[in-house]
């Protein structure tokens, strides 16, 4: 039987197709190992940002641009954090085919070869924007005539390397980060940022096609200084939108309403000193010797940032010569930094302007104190109205006195916190013992830094061992945190690191007392800033050197040094005077939120207490009970005065020669009071002070001779070993002619 004619005409037929098949593949085979072999004989140059950096805020607001080393400013970004509207221009106008050609497009390199055959030059260039990439990144076509058979050859085969290599989203990032947007700026983001004063993700049609112009003649079409070029290079680029029926001509034409203005090219640094930080942070190890990162992201906030510096550069003109302050601002949740100051004014070097006080080692004065009331809580040595003895007293022959050189006598824990005085502050830390409360500071953050060989001492709470702004802000963070600290991060891939200071009723209290001043049975106090309630100490380091102001808020805490970066001292510039105001200035500007109700812990309870026993009402030895106080106590804990000092309040002594209330004139012909006085019933030495400052000190036995020559009312106290006192107020008059 004869097979059908069909089947022997298909066979040749169906070998054709195979023979063609295979020849195709071979060729494919072929191309493809050629390109292979190209592209490693001839590779592609390493793609960098040839040392150019970017640091950023949290939302991506550039900090600080560090130029290449050829000097230009880039930013990197992808397709999807710019504007639709500016990829719809860029890709209509340079390169419809984008997402379908092999890095070149042969219709449109057919057209300029047409051209170039029967005009004997390039009419048009037939660039793709992968071509225009190539261009960007090979050093051999940067910056050189692009005009060329040999050059349009080697832009093509780059463009083909590119598509090889990277997908179209990263050719196409590669363009938006290396374009050349005039002067020193390359890429579209530094570009909207410094002509246009916004990101790249917020274009407005009108933005997106000059940004899109901008490119082909980058010298000419400057908007600061060829605005009207820029405009109409800006049009044909909306025209060219309205030809392809990409946007109606109506919203061309509110488009071209916009004119075109751009402020001159210049560096807008914020936080330079932070920024200068983060760059460092971010190289180490990982990079070659002087590589940077392209980009640097930071927790800072840049309008928060802006405010505080502005508040910085209103004060700087006020300071002495030489003078600088820093500011720290970090928010409680996140541990996040938000604004960060190093120094006064980075523009002035007289005041050691690159010198970084955040993380400057310096004494923090008495700005320790809270942790150290806070232990002796934790410890049930006192509770908030426990007596304390503010006296000249001697502590193994280390004898402090306060900032104003006064004493208050017998006080309670709550008012020695709030005046920051000295001595009971020393007392309570010869208690709870040097080493342990080092120990707990460093736990919290706080490393103490002593000299050579120096053992933790009472100093310590003085200022006599040095830390950081930065260490006291993530400290003070446990006070809002239910006795957490806190490290402050800078950049957000930092971890959240928090250690246990204080237990959380401890850091209630302390926190209350520094807000309100600790009484169980008043109101609770409202700061005059705009309701936000603030719990704030100052420190004055030995010698005025640095001024500290450390505050926290429900949502934030806020950090203050002014001083001499080179430690010189500063006559009247303490911690109350100089870094609080700036604080509460801070603080007033920072947004805070609804006020979130205070929730005391359990912990924490309100007792009465008979002062100055310390014992709980109905609880003491006896019932006699002076004086009742309502006081904060930890864990129902309500520990009794210490050994001896209740009998302060209770001795016999007296002070005697001088009647309260009395009026002494002198003798005639004399132009001056001679009084002879002297504390009956003391014990020991004795000091004499006349309104608050020592003018005598000696045997309880010796009577004391106070000379007078100068009008007015005064005040004479007099103190034994013991702490007991006695004052009495008189007058001097007709010393004065």
């Amino acid at each position: 039987m004869t097979a059908p004619a069909t089947s022997t005409a298909g066979a040749p037929r169906a070998r054709r197709w195979r023979r063609r098949g295979i020849l195709a593949a071979s060729v494919l085979l072929t191309l493809a190992a050629l390109l292979f072999a190209l592209d490693r004989l001839f590779p592609l140059p390493p793609i960098d940002s040839g040392g150019a950096a970017v640091v950023v805020s949290a939302d991506g607001t550039p900090l600080r641009n560090y130029p290449s080393r050829d000097g230009i400013w880039r930013y990197p970004v992808t397709p999807a954090q710019v504007s639709p509207r500016y990829l719809e221009t860029l890709l209509t106008y340079e390169d419809r085919w984008f997402y379908w050609h092999p890095g070149v497009n042969p219709v449109a390199l057919a057209r300029a070869g047409w051209q170039w055959a029967t005009n004997r030059r390039i009419v048009s260039g037939g660039s793709t924007l992968t071509m225009q990439t190539a261009r960007l990144i090979d050093p051999q076509l940067a910056g050189k005539p692009s005009r060329t058979i040999s050059a349009k050859l080697r832009q093509a085969w780059r463009a083909v390397q590119l598509e090889m290599h990277y997908s179209k989203d990263e050719i196409l990032s590669l363009y938006l980060t290396h374009a050349p947007m005039g002067g020193i700026v390359e890429g579209v983001e530094m570009g909207s940022r410094l002509w246009l004063g916004k990101p790249a993700s917020d274009l407005s049609p009108a933005e997106a096609a000059m940004l899109t112009a901008l490119p082909q003649a980058p010298s000419r079409l400057r908007p600061d200084r060829h605005p009207q070029a820029a405009q109409v290079a800006r049009d044909k680029v909306l025209d060219r939108m309205v030809e392809r029926g990409r946007w109606t001509a109506e919203e061309v034409a509110d488009a071209k309403i916009e004119n075109v203005i751009a402020p001159p090219l210049r560096a807008r640094w914020l936080a330079p000193l932070a920024a200068q930080r983060l760059l460092l942070e971010a190289g180490g190890a990982r990079r070659r010797p002087g590589e940077r990162p392209p980009l640097v992201a930071s927790t800072l906030d840049a309008d928060m940032q802006a405010s505080v510096e502005r508040m910085l550069l209103d004060r700087v003109d006020n300071l002495p010569p030489k003078v600088s302050m820093a500011v720290l601002v970090m928010d409680n949740d996140s541990l996040e930094i938000k604004a960060y100051a190093g120094s006064a004014d980075f523009s002035d070097d007289s005041r050691y302007a690159h010198v970084d006080m955040v993380r400057g080692v310096r004494s923090p004065g008495s700005t320790l104190k809270p942790f150290l009331y806070a232990q002796a809580l934790d410890e049930g040595l006192i509770h908030s109205e426990s007596l304390l003895i503010d006296a000249p007293l001697s502590f193994g022959g280390y004898a402090p006195g306060n900032f104003q050189a006064a004493f208050s006598g017998p006080i309670s824990v709550a008012q020695a916190l709030q005046r920051s005085l000295n001595v009971p502050a020393v007392d309570l830390l010869d208690r709870v013992g040097p080493v342990s409360f080092a120990s707990v500071m460093l736990a919290g953050g706080v490393r103490l830094r002593l000299p050579a060989g120096a053992e933790p001492n009472l100093s310590l709470i003085l200022g006599g061992g040095g830390t950081t702004l930065e260490e006291l802000v993530g400290a003070y963070r446990a006070l809002a945190r239910g006795g957490l600290s806190g490290r402050p991060r800078l950049r957000p891939e930092q971890p959240r690191v928090e250690s246990r200071m204080m237990s959380a009723g401890a850091a209630w209290i302390v926190r209350d007392i520094l807000e309100s001043g600790g009484h169980p049975d008043r109101p609770f106090y409202e700061s005059g800033n705009q309701g936000r309630r603030l719990a704030w100490k100052t420190g004055t380091s030995f010698g005025f050197r640095d001024a500290w102001s450390v505050g926290v808020t429900d949502r934030w805490t806020i950090g203050v040094w002014v001083g001499r970066p080179d430690g010189t001292p500063n006559p009247g510039f303490f911690g109350a005077n100089v870094a609080a105001p700036l604080l509460q200035d801070i603080v007033a500007a920072l947004p805070e939120g609804a006020p979130q109700p205070r929730i005391r812990p359990a912990t924490v309870q309100a007792v009465v207490t008979c002062w100055p026993l310390g014992y709980r009402l109905g609880s003491g030895p006896t019932d006699a009970c002076p004086e009742q106080r309502a006081a904060w106590a930890l864990n129902d804990t309500v520990p009794p005065s210490f050994a001896g000092y209740a009998d302060v309040t209770q001795g016999p002594l007296r002070l005697g020669g001088v009647s309260a209330g009395a009026v002494l004139r002198p003798v005639p012909g004399s132009r001056q009071v001679a009084l002879d006085v002297d504390a009956q019933g003391a014990e020991g030495e004795v000091w004499w002070m006349l309104d608050g400052r020592v003018v005598n000190h000696g045997g309880a036995a010796h009577p004391f001779k106070l000379v007078l020559a100068q009008d007015g009312r005064y005040t004479l106290t007099v103190m034994d070993t013991k702490g007991r006192h006695d004052s009495v107020v008189f007058e001097i008059s007709g010393v004065t002619p």
